[in-house]
């Protein structure tokens, strides 16, 4: 059963869908989400994901928003430091972070 792409460009070639394939891990649907701009669904399924990985797609999600303070302590759970790079590459490395390794 796959979990998700095995590459940044698969996953970028799924955004033209209207949802994201059923079988991706929930951090991956996330991540597609808030590539899609719907930072409500990304928001929705991140706050479910109970590990440091969900903490800091939380953690990203609070930095696009703006809520700095919130990413801050997000960030923090997530045993990461406060990025110094774009939004754009901060998703770009989650999405590989989470890529299937099979």
């Amino acid at each position: 059963m796959s979990r998700g792409p095995d590459s940044l460009e698969a996953f970028k070639s799924t955004l033209g869908e209207n949802h994201p394939p059923k079988d991706w891990s929930e951090p991956l649907r996330a991540l597609w989400y808030a590539a899609k701009g719907d930072w409500e669904s990304s928001h929705d399924i991140a706050q479910e994901i109970h590990s440091s990985m969900g903490s800091w797609i939380h953690a990203y999600l609070h930095r696009k928003e703006g809520d700095k303070w919130n990413a801050g302590y997000w960030y923090d759970r997530a045993g990461k430091s406060f990025p110094d790079y774009s939004l754009e590459e901060e998703l770009e490395i989650l999405v590989e972070q989470n890529l299937r390794t099979d």
